[in-house]
């Protein structure tokens, strides 16, 4: 009863706080059905009189992060499911500010140490005041003694004491309207609400974890190694641990200070550029991108080299979804939407039973409006925005990959042209979408395709044996099943019988604190 009633008052302040700043009333209320509705009118009424004053994303912005860095992350992640919260709800969750106040110098200390085991004055020689805080982590200056005497300024980011404790309570919460959205709810079964709340615990234990962010800036270091124009921080592994993470200060300019930036005597047009191709790159030839390469975590140096930072969010896309961007990019380079229909339909993203023609008259109809056009009119990221909306209408399964895809591709291009407003995305992309299909696509990449293939079927005529083996066991394990049919035990039968009558009586409780809660909270507004 205590791991429901505690998940159910985390709601229930949660609720509040959502209602006092203004929240509910971003909601469509003519879509909804009449007992929603009326819920959200009740609510209504505790909103500050000052929210009406405000913006949805300041709206949005200023009740997570009252209510925390699990409330912020999710908004954050909700902003890449569109296909969840509806897409006005998404565009406005992805410019949701990540911002919590500092915590305490003496508590950063006392983690280090706790973290690396050893007195922090035995670490760095000098450790200053937090220079930046987010919901899951700060970042402090520091000063290091190298082997050979001299001294370099370090960045250190160091998690939010408890920030683990309070996002697993906060997960309960997420979790209890998963499952009754799933039970009560038939139209949210399709969305998977469970399982889109174990996605979000995923990433977030990914991120909570600051060897794997270290593991990727080396990842992507290596990646990137002879790339020009491109960079990011070196790592002190023996500084960091799953809660701190060292590595080098980045003297720079961030991207969002246009202003200085023009005052250097930057080229614009080419940093804007670096941007768009660096990340092609890093998503073509790698398969690995910075998820999260907004203003704040770019940095130009004074020689205008490009450095990315703060890679807790990072994006894979394996060898076929790389040639599925890479060929609709270029088949609306090119006009040729039978090819890009075509792509759809041998990744498997759309359903076999479609009509592939119908489908390549669909993306006609968003490919054709930007030719004839400016180039600098047209955005790439609004083009790869409209596809994903028609593949809709031709039952193409959400494809979590490609939403994060789609979603940094919106933020990059919006970077780029903050310093290029009339940035051609098209001229820009060629270079490197060209290059990449012509090593993957063309001649040799069809060698290099049939080199892996022969590889493959190798390694299945060294495993034919074992193969053989396993289906002569499932061969006599069906015709057992077929003679004596599906069984399973006395003990399994009880623990299934158990289970359904948990869930029955958890649904019914929770349904009653909830009806009672709402009828609390409008008799307060009324009082």
């Amino acid at each position: 009863m205590a791991q429901l009633i505690r998940p159910t008052l985390r709601l229930m302040q949660a609720g509040f706080v959502l209602a006092r700043e203004g929240v509910f009333g971003l909601v469509n209320l003519p879509d909804l059905p009449a007992g929603p509705r009326l819920a959200i009118r009740l609510a209504r009424l505790l909103e500050r009189r000052s929210v009406k004053d405000k913006s949805a994303r300041l709206r949005l912005s200023d009740a997570m992060n009252r209510l925390g860095p699990s409330y912020v992350k999710l908004g954050q992640f909700l902003a890449t499911r569109a296909d969840v919260v509806g897409k006005e709800a998404a565009a406005e969750l992805a410019h949701l500010q990540d911002r919590l106040p500092a915590f305490p110098q003496e508590e950063a200390r006392a983690q280090i140490a706790e973290q690396l085991m050893r007195p922090i004055d035995e670490i760095y020689v000098e450790f200053g005041e937090p220079v930046a805080a987010a919901s899951m982590a700060q970042v402090h200056p520091a000063l290091v003694r190298q082997p050979d005497g001299s001294v370099c300024k370090m960045a250190v980011k160091v998690l939010r004491p408890d920030v683990a404790r309070r996002f697993n309570n906060d997960l309960q919460s997420f979790y209890l309207v998963a499952r009754l959205a799933e039970r009560f709810v038939p139209a949210a079964r399709r969305l998977r609400p469970l399982a889109v709340v174990d996605t979000l615990a995923r990433s977030v234990a990914l991120e909570m974890d600051f060897r794997l962010e270290a593991a990727a800036l080396s990842e992507m270091a290596e990646n990137t190694a002879e790339d020009p124009g491109f960079r990011v921080p070196a790592v002190d592994w023996m500084r960091s641990a799953k809660g701190v993470l060292t590595m080098e200060w980045i003297d720079g300019r961030k991207l969002s200070d246009v202003a200085g930036i023009t005052e250097d005597g930057m080229d614009l047009e080419a940093l804007g550029a670096n941007v768009i191709q660096s990340f092609l790159r890093h998503t073509l030839r790698d398969g690995f991108f910075h998820a999260d390469m907004h203003q704040g975590n770019l940095f130009v140096q004074p020689d205008g080299t490009l450095v990315a930072v703060d890679f807790g969010i990072t994006g894979r896309l394996g060898r076929s979804e790389r040639r599925f961007l890479a060929e609709i990019l270029y088949g609306f380079i090119t006009r040729d939407y039978r090819r890009v229909a075509e792509v759809h339909f041998e990744a498997g993203y759309v359903p076999a039973d479609q009509d592939v023609d119908v489908f390549a008259q669909a993306i006609r109809a968003i490919g054709e409006p930007i030719h004839g056009h400016d180039a600098s009119e047209i955005s790439m990221a609004r083009l790869l925005t409209q596809l994903f909306e028609i593949t809709e209408l031709f039952q193409m399964r959400t494809q979590p990959q490609l939403i994060m895809l789609q979603k940094t591709m919106v933020v990059v291009e919006g970077v780029a042209r903050t310093l290029n407003p009339r940035l051609d995305m098209w001229r820009t992309a060629e270079p490197v979408v060209s290059h990449w299909i012509a090593g993957n696509l063309g001649p040799v990449g069809r060698l290099r395709d049939l080199g892996t293939g022969l590889t493959a079927l190798g390694r299945i005529a060294t495993d034919l044996p074992i193969f053989a083996d396993r289906i002569g066991r499932l061969s006599q394990e069906m015709e057992r099943m077929a003679q004596k049919g599906f069984r399973f035990d006395a003990e399994t039968a009880d623990a299934i019988g158990r289970s359904e009558a948990r869930h029955n009586r958890s649904g019914r409780v929770a349904l009653w604190i909830i009806a009672i809660a709402l009828a609390a909270l409008a008799l307060k507004a009324w009082a």
